[in-house]
């Protein structure tokens, strides 16, 4: 009996990014507070349930980012979860910058965590366990508020922005 598989290939880097293209995700910002209470955030797609009791999700963040430091010493963060009008936000929040918060509506939310106005919903979370993953650090985080707003979803798949039919929405 042989130990290989048929058609299996060396994955590569280029050929792992494009098949996870595959999977049509919804685009999130997650945003939590920095040095001096600085609005802190990114674009994220890397966004998942996990459990409904106890509330929790999760999302992972490159050990590189310029944010992880924020990120690694704030205990509460929100996942905004953009609408399908935001694609500017998405990619001013998925660029490097200083101040990506320029020209963005948000209020404050649970200990003053920015919450970005004009989103499709909204997870307050507080952080429940974070592990590493690989290159990437994981975050496990309490729901502890929700707003969901009457909007159509921002929509990733296969590298570019797509639409939910009328009949999906």
């Amino acid at each position: 009996m042989s130990d290989t598989i048929p058609n299996m290939v060396p994955i590569d880097r280029n050929m792992l990014r494009d098949a996870l293209g595959h999977f049509a995700t919804g685009v999130a910002v997650v945003t939590t507070v920095g040095d001096g209470g600085a609005p802190v955030g990114l674009t994220i797609n890397s966004f998942n349930s996990v459990s409904l009791s106890p509330p929790l999700i999760l999302w992972s963040l490159a050990c590189t980012a310029p944010s992880f430091d924020a990120f690694r010493n704030y205990n509460s963060f929100a996942i905004n979860i953009l609408a399908s009008d935001q694609r500017d936000l998405c990619m001013q929040f998925a660029r490097p910058s200083d101040d990506k918060f320029c020209n963005v509506a948000f209020r404050p939310g649970i200990e003053n965590v920015p919450l970005i106005d004009g989103v499709h919903a909204q997870l307050e979370c507080r952080t429940y366990r974070r592990h590493e993953g690989g290159d990437h650090e994981i975050y496990l985080g309490e729901v502890v508020g929700i707003s969901t707003y009457e909007k159509q979803p921002l929509v990733f798949h296969r590298g570019q922005f797509s639409h939910l039919s009328e009949a999906a929405a």
